[in-house]
Formats: C-alpha cells, sequence, structure tokens
C-alpha cells in the first residue's frame, strides 16, 4: 500500500512540474513574439539595440549567433561599399519575409532535451485573405529558466530554421571579409 501510495504521489508530482514547464514555456515564448511584435515589421539580422528587447527570451547560444550575424552584416556591408542588399532581408524570426501581423501560442511540450511551442501566426495587408501558418519555437534550459533557441519555419519564404539561417548569413558575411 506505501508503495502504491509512493508510486502515485511521484505520478502527480511529476504531472505538476510538466504542467509547470508547459506554462513556462509559453511564458517565455510569448515574451518572444510580444518582443517581436514592438519591431514590426522586423527587416533583417537585429542590431545591438534590437536584440537587447529580445535578451531576456533568447538562450545564450541564439544570442551568440544574432552577435555573429550583425557582426558578418557589418563586414559584408563595408566589403560590398553598401552596394548589396543585406545578407537577411525581410523578417528573420517567421516563415514570412513580411512578418506577422498576430500570433497566439498554441501547445507546449517539454522532455529531457529541451522544449517547443507551436505558435499560430497570421499577415494581414488588408488587401486580401490573412495569411495563417504555424512556425515552432523551440527552447532550452538555462540557468536563468527557459530560453528561446531555434524557429523551425512552418510555413512558405523562409525555409528550414532560424539557427541555419543565421549560419549561413555569417558563412556568406565571413567570406566577404577576406
Amino acid at each position: 500500500m506505501l508503495l502504491r501510495t509512493l508510486s502515485l504521489a511521484l505520478l502527480l508530482a511529476s504531472a505538476a512540474l510538466a504542467q509547470a514547464d508547459t506554462l513556462d514555456l509559453a511564458k517565455v515564448a510569448d515574451g518572444f513574439y510580444g518582443a517581436y511584435m514592438t519591431l514590426h515589421p522586423s527587416d533583417g539580422i537585429p542590431d545591438k539595440a534590437t536584440r537587447a528587447k529580445f535578451a531576456p527570451f533568447v538562450s545564450p547560444a541564439l544570442d551568440e549567433l544574432l552577435v555573429e550575424g550583425d557582426a558578418a552584416e557589418g563586414r559584408y556591408r563595408t566589403a560590398t561599399k553598401n552596394q548589396s542588399p543585406p545578407l537577411v532581408e525581410g523578417d528573420l524570426f517567421t516563415s514570412n519575409f513580411e512578418g506577422v501581423t498576430a500570433y497566439k501560442i498554441g501547445t507546449c511540450a517539454a522532455d529531457a532535451k529541451g522544449g517547443h511551442c507551436a505558435v499560430a501566426l497570421a499577415y494581414d495587408d488588408k488587401k486580401g485573405k490573412p495569411l495563417t501558418w504555424t512556425d515552432t519555437v523551440h527552447l532550452v534550459q538555462t540557468p536563468q529558466g527557459w530560453r528561446v533557441d531555434d524557429i523551425v519555419y512552418g510555413g512558405f519564404g523562409n525555409g528550414g530554421r532560424l539557427t541555419l539561417t543565421l549560419t549561413h548569413a555569417i558563412a556568406e558575411g565571413n567570406a566577404y571579409s577576406k
């Protein structure tokens, strides 16, 4: 009887922890997209001032990629004498080049490797039917709590992942600086 009681208590405790994790994931994802919405339209790799708005929500690894991306963009601009388009044009943080006009955090889940939330996104230019799609934000646990570590683009336009887009831009920018 004691073993069953302990097992039940552990099961209830782990369910409560999992629910707390999903609420924390959703809170961080909502904070990230809330900061994003203050920038709309987002365009290209964010500079230092813009990155500061995302700082409470992004992982150290993603922040480092954003810093490296901004530096690579600067080297590229210098090398091309500002005569070429930026390394990343349009919105970096969503599938849609034009960005979004609305978002809603969907289902979040956590496991031993990290967590993710589905994010329903919409872009309405008021000229036609709004575009809707779902991107997936991936989060990692840091000493400061959950933080956005990557975004998997699930719509159209941008394909792949945020981190892969940044890595390619950094490589291209660095190629021009040599």
